[in-house]
This record gives structure tokens, sequence and C-alpha cells, in this order.
């Protein structure tokens, strides 16, 4: 007989169970004001919150300003941005039965951009342009400006930029806080050797490598309530000679899992 699908059945990831194993992904939507949810993202979450899935991740939000990819981006560092969300959760909770997370992220050199509607690429200074970080001072292109390599102030900056944001999303009462790990942003910009070029004990070897992206996450860990879910995504490969393999992905998702990733 032919196995039936388990696409339906309940799933449970930490402290939270699933109707379903259909997820909504976070999906951009670049309609924020000054990192702040809007009547869009109510309709727009309100609407996916209805959808039948077990799982609605809110999209990439940004821990503090200068992480966001562009002025239109959400973020959740502020009084502000979380009272603006508030809205709409209460709305997904009111009338949908889905569980909500959070995708928290810094975009490192990937900040500063245009609105992809407007041809997307780096924002010139007279648009708001703001100055960009990441693990060395290595441009995400020829026609990109050169990014601040960040010093250990910076590096503790941001990772208690994404712990408090982290406690904003409990506040909130988000069911999942996913870490976001992947696509060139700054948690991967320092996992990948091809943008993480840096001398000192955050760069060079795996373990150097992992160090930062492990201490952002045990932040968020020691924050985050265990009877709720969180997890991280990650890039398993840069597909480019020298970039990062599966293999250590693999080894970077057990350090995960041994700080109590779920």
């Amino acid at each position: 007989m032919k196995p039936m699908s388990r696409l339906f059945e309940p799933i449970t990831l930490g402290g939270v169970t699933l109707a379903n194993r259909i997820a909504v992904s976070p999906m951009c939507q670049y309609s924020a004001e000054n990192g702040s949810a809007n009547d869009w993202h109510l309709q727009h979450l309100g609407s996916l919150s209805l959808s039948g899935a077990g799982l609605l991740v809110v999209e990439q939000t940004a821990v503090e300003p200068t992480g966001r990819i562009s002025h239109g981006c959400l973020g959740l560092y502020s009084d502000a941005n979380e009272a603006a969300l508030t809205r709409a959760v209460a709305l997904c909770r009111r009338w949908g039965s889905i569980r909500l997370g959070i995708q928290l992220a810094h975009a490192g050199r990937k900040a500063s951009a245009k609105l992809p509607w407007q041809s997307g690429g780096p924002l010139a200074r007279a648009a708001g342009a703001w100055p960009t970080v990441a693990p060395s001072a290595i441009p995400l292109n020829d026609d990109w400006p050169v990014p601040q390599a960040l010093d250990e102030a910076g590096l503790v900056r941001i990772r208690d930029a994404h712990a408090e944001s982290a406690k904003r999303a409990d506040r909130l009462s988000f069911d999942l806080v996913e870490l976001l790990g992947a696509h060139g942003f700054l948690l991967h910009s320092f996992l990948s050797p091809i943008s993480n070029r840096r001398s000192d004990r955050y760069g060079g070897s795996l373990a150097n490598r992992m160090r930062f992206p492990l201490e952002v996450a045990a932040a968020i860990r020691g924050v985050w309530p265990r009877n709720k879910a969180l997890g991280m995504r990650l890039t398993g490969s840069d597909w480019i000679p020298g970039g990062i393999t599966p293999d250590e992905a693999g080894t970077f998702a057990r350090e995960l899992r041994d700080i109590g990733y779920d």
C-alpha cells in the first residue's frame, strides 16, 4: 500500500505543536515606515493567517536600523516598532489559529539598498544611504560601497541587539524565532570564508568563523523561552570554490543543537 502523506499531520518543534507541516516562509514586503509595520502588514499577515498553514513566519526583521536591507524593511528595535507590530499580531490571533514566528536578522553589507522596484542596488548618499558593516571590509560587488569591518564593540552591540529583539518578540507573543544565517546577510558572511577574511579569533578556521554567529545564537537562546520554538536558517553551500560547504554547515548545525536550538 502506498504510504499516506504526513503533510497534514501535526508536528512539534521545541515546545510548539503545529497543526500541520505547511509553513509560510518570511517574505520581505519593503513597506514598513521607519521599521514599523502599517496597514499593509495588517492585510498581508492577516490574510496569510487564514491560509490553513500550520506556521506563518513574519518577514526578515532587522535588530537595529542599520541592519535593514532598505528604508522599507521591518524592524523590531524600538518601542514604536513593537507597538506597531502588536496590531498585526492581534489581528492574526483574533481571526486565525495559525502559529506565528518571526525571522530576526542583520543585513550586514547587503544593507542600505534601494527598494526592489527602484532597481535594487546600493542607495546613493542623497537618497539616505547609511554605512554598512561586515566581518571584513569587502564590498558585496564592484558597485557597492566598502563596508566597515566590525570591531569588538560592534560585535557586542549587534549580539545584544539580537537578544533585545528576541525579548520584544516574546512580549508580542510570537511562538517561534528564526535567526537568519543565510543569503549573504551578516551571520552568513561571518561563516563564509569568501566574505570573512579576518585574522583575529572571528576569522580563519571554521571554529573561528562560527564564533560570532554562535555568540548571537546563544544570546537569543538565553532570553527566548524554552516552551517556544527556536531555529536558524542556514546556507549549506556558497556554490563557489573556497566557500562554505555542506559539511561545514552540518558542523555548525550540530553546534546550534548543542546550545539548545530546536
